[in-house]
């Protein structure tokens, strides 16, 4: 497979941040924080596998995305770094911090917790996508009304809708690879960590305070994996505190880092 895509926010602070998205998101997502945060410390977002504009494979597994981020780092010569994951990159943030310790200085996960996790809605979401015949589609209008009829929700609408690209013909397409997604989605949303799994480094969790992606009950699985973290729950926000809850958000990344 060919190697990662990935955006550079510049900035010289070391050990550079490396930040991963969450599933149906891109590095994209990710640039108004990355950018502050460039202020002061050199920043990363990558594209994961079947994402953004990072190639496409039929396997998409957190084991297969961990070998792709190390030969991204070593790509990049980036031997050890500060790690934040927002949701399935959270996922893979925890299972590489534990997996390769020494290539991990801190951690940051962000609004998911190390367990299983109910396929349901976004299975739902995925085969729309999948299901959608973009062929017939004249105009990004068109196709986020026919997203709307089954995403009630509107920001999660235009979430859905950032994967809509267009090709140099016209034509629509998604970025991400909606149909291996939606075949591999039970691996995404299983636990990514085995029995004895443990990542002692400096560890934070940023929960949003509306999401119920990281419960009370799930402190002591956190602890249990990364016995140095700090659980902080951002009382605005839902699972993406990052856009709902900017300045709380980069506030926390910034005491942390």
């Amino acid at each position: 497979m060919r190697p990662l895509n990935h955006r550079d926010f510049g900035g010289t602070g070391e050990p550079p941040v490396v930040i991963l998205h969450g599933l149906l998101g891109s590095s994209r997502n990710w640039q108004a924080v990355a950018g502050e945060l460039a202020q002061s410390r050199r920043v990363l977002a990558v594209d994961l596998r079947n994402h953004g504009a990072s190639p496409h494979d039929e396997r998409h597994d957190y084991a297969e995305m961990e070998s792709d981020l190390v030969e991204w780092l070593d790509d990049q010569r980036l031997p050890r770094v500060a790690l934040l994951g927002h949701s399935m990159g959270g996922k893979l943030a925890m299972a590489f911090a534990c997996h390769q310790p020494r290539r991990v200085e801190r951690l940051v996960v962000v609004d998911i917790a190390p367990r299983d996790y109910d396929v349901g809605r976004i299975g739902s979401m995925l085969d729309v996508m999948a299901g959608m015949d973009l062929a017939k589609v004249g105009s990004r209008v068109e196709a986020e009304a026919i997203l709307q009829e089954a995403v009630p929700d509107w920001g999660l609408m235009k979430f859905l809708a950032t994967n809509l690209d267009r090709d140099e013909s016209g034509r629509y397409f998604w970025r991400a690879n909606v149909t291996v997604l939606r075949a591999e989605i039970g691996k995404m949303a299983a636990n990514p960590l085995w029995p004895g799994d443990r990542f002692d480094g400096p560890t934070l969790f940023v929960a949003g305070g509306k999401s119920d992606h990281v419960r009370v009950e799930d402190h002591a699985a956190i602890r249990g994996y990364f016995p140095a973290a700090q659980i902080e729950v951002l009382a605005g926000a839902g699972h993406n505190p990052h856009f709902e809850a900017r300045e709380e958000f980069v506030a926390a990344l910034r005491r942390f880092l």
